[in-house]
């Protein structure tokens, strides 16, 4: 496997894995400003894709995304797609653009994603907005566009390390009867993002390749707008990143041909990484089927395989 370290940086990662990258097509969803979705598509757009397709919910901010990455890759092609992960009505409007295009997809990064929302929120469909945003959204949107992904393309979806926190609340994932935390919601949304991996993996492999990831340390992007000081402090103690430091692993996950015999597996500083030992939670195939079956009936959509 190539020597990549923490240390190691996206513009390093793609450097390495340009052979790889080139004339692909990559969809990024949570492609906004000051982000590693955005961070990911400029290191990427280096090494001549065949298209980026940057995808989120505001036009604007999205325009300003891709006028960064064209600042440094005038020549790459870029497409807007514009959905909204919080509304199962808008990700079938997505998904639909995209089963429209010509390209397959060769590379769908579910970056998107909100995390300690300060209230108990919830989306339009009534989930709660954490677990709605970063995977009921995305599993929906995976499924209805898993015919327009190329034979040996790949899934990534972003997790965290924050699944150490807490396991998938089966019995309350809306949090209805217990109270609000969070931490909770988006633990368990990050769990249900390493658990729909492995599933995918299971389910998929090796016609389609996903992986999870922990970018490794602390970044200042938009991701942290809701983060108190006390947040803030108890945060101070992890490692803290560049953005084009964090997003090394989603190149890696997404490019890198070593990885194809991990399939399934959570990626860490761009190496595959087993869950952790005291957190049973977040592997198994019964707490994977058991997540399936769930997604499945909150979206009221079930995936063929």
């Amino acid at each position: 496997m190539a020597n990549f370290t923490k240390d190691s940086t996206a513009t390093e990662v793609a450097d390495t894995l340009a052979t790889h990258i080139a004339g692909k097509v990559v969809l990024i969803t949570g492609s906004s400003p000051n982000g590693l979705g955005v961070a990911a598509a400029i290191a990427i757009a280096a090494h001549k894709p065949a298209l980026l397709i940057l995808a989120g919910r505001t036009r604007s901010l999205i325009e300003e995304a891709e006028k960064a990455i064209l600042a440094k890759s005038p020549s790459v092609k870029t497409r807007i797609l514009l959905f909204d992960l919080a509304s199962l009505k808008s990700v079938r409007e997505g998904a639909a653009e995209v089963n429209k295009y010509p390209e397959q997809i060769d590379v769908l990064i579910n970056n998107a994603g909100i995390m300690a929302i300060p209230s108990l929120q919830k989306t339009i469909d009534g989930f709660e907005s954490t677990l709605g945003v970063n995977h009921l959204g995305h599993f929906l949107f995976t499924k209805l566009i898993m015919g327009k992904i190329s034979r040996g393309g790949r899934i990534v979806n972003i997790s965290s390390s924050a699944y150490e926190l807490g396991p998938f609340r089966f019995e309350d994932p809306n949090f209805e009867t217990g109270p609000y935390d969070k931490w909770q919601a988006y633990a368990q949304s990050k769990v249900a993002n390493i658990l729909f991996t492995k599933a995918l993996a299971e389910k998929f492999g090796p016609k389609i390749f996903s992986f999870s990831l922990h970018v490794g340390g602390g970044i200042y992007t938009n991701l942290g707008k809701h983060l108190t000081p006390e947040d803030f402090e108890m945060l101070s103690q992890v490692n803290i990143l560049t953005q084009d430091q964090g997003a090394s692993s989603y190149i890696a996950a997404a490019f890198d041909p070593e990885l194809e015999v991990h399939n399934g597996t959570l990626v860490g500083f761009c190496k595959p990484e087993p869950i952790k030992e005291e957190c049973p939670w977040a592997r198994g195939k019964e707490n994977t089927d058991k997540l399936w079956s769930l997604s499945e009936k909150l979206v009221g959509e079930k995936f063929e395989v």
